[in-house]
C-alpha cells in the first residue's frame, strides 16, 4: 500500500511540476518553460528549433579545381564586407533622400557622400584585383537588388554612370553585371551564406 502511495505521490509531484512549468515561470527557479502539445493523451514539449543550413562537403576533381575554389573563398571574404556596407548605406541614404524635396540638395548630399567614400575607401579598393572587382560588383547587386551601374545612375546621374561604366570596361569589368545565385554565381552564394552563418 505504501509503495502504491509513493508511486501516486511521484506522479502527483511530476504533474505539479509539469503544470507549473506550463502556466508560470520563476526567474530564480532556473527552470526553462516550454510550450506543450497533447498527443494521444500524452503531454509533449513542443520546441521550435531555429533553421539550420547544412553545407555539403565539396569534392574536387583535382588539385587545380581545389586551388581555384580556395582562391574564390579568399576573394569573396575580402570583398563581401564592402558589398554589405554598400547595402547598409543604400538603405540609410534612401531614407535620407526620400525626406528631402529639393533635387539640388539631394545632389549635394550624394556628392558629399561620394567624396567621403573616396577618402575612406579609395586606398583599400585600389588594392583589389580585377577578379575581386568583378565579385564585388556582383555582390553589390546581391545586397542592394540593383547593379552598380543602376545605383550610380540613380544617385549620381546617367552621365556619371556612363563614365564609370566606360572606365570599368577598360579593366574588363561591367557595372551592369547581375548576380545569379542559382546559376553562374552559385559557388559565390554558398560561400557568402557560409560567411553569414560563421562557418568560414
Amino acid at each position: 500500500m505504501r509503495q502504491v502511495l509513493k508511486m501516486s505521490l511521484k506522479k502527483y509531484i511530476f504533474l505539479i511540476i509539469l503544470l507549473s512549468g506550463t502556466f508560470g515561470y520563476s526567474q530564480n527557479s532556473g527552470l526553462i518553460v516550454l510550450p506543450t502539445t497533447v498527443v494521444n493523451g500524452d503531454t509533449i514539449p513542443h520546441i521550435r528549433l531555429p533553421e539550420a543550413e547544412i553545407f555539403g562537403y565539396k569534392i574536387f576533381k583535382n588539385k587545380r579545381e581545389e586551388y581555384r575554389y580556395d582562391r574564390l573563398v579568399k576573394n569573396v571574404r575580402i570583398v563581401y564586407p564592402y558589398a554589405k556596407l554598400a547595402g547598409e548605406m543604400l538603405r540609410e541614404y534612401e531614407q535620407i533622400l526620400a525626406a528631402i524635396p529639393s533635387e539640388s540638395e539631394k545632389r549635394k548630399i550624394m556628392k558629399d557622400l561620394e567624396d567621403d567614400l573616396h577618402k575612406e575607401y579609395d586606398d583599400e579598393l585600389k588594392k583589389l584585383t580585377i577578379t575581386q572587382g568583378k565579385i564585388l560588383i556582383k555582390l553589390i547587386d546581391r545586397q542592394t537588388g540593383d547593379s552598380s551601374y543602376d545605383l550610380v545612375k540613380e544617385f549620381r546621374g546617367a552621365f556619371r554612370a556612363f563614365f564609370y561604366q566606360t572606365f570599368a570596361r577598360i579593366f574588363g569589368l561591367n557595372l551592369k553585371m547581375k548576380y545569379d545565385p542559382e546559376g553562374e554565381d552559385k559557388s559565390i552564394e554558398t560561400i557568402v551564406r557560409m560567411i553569414e552563418k560563421g562557418v568560414i
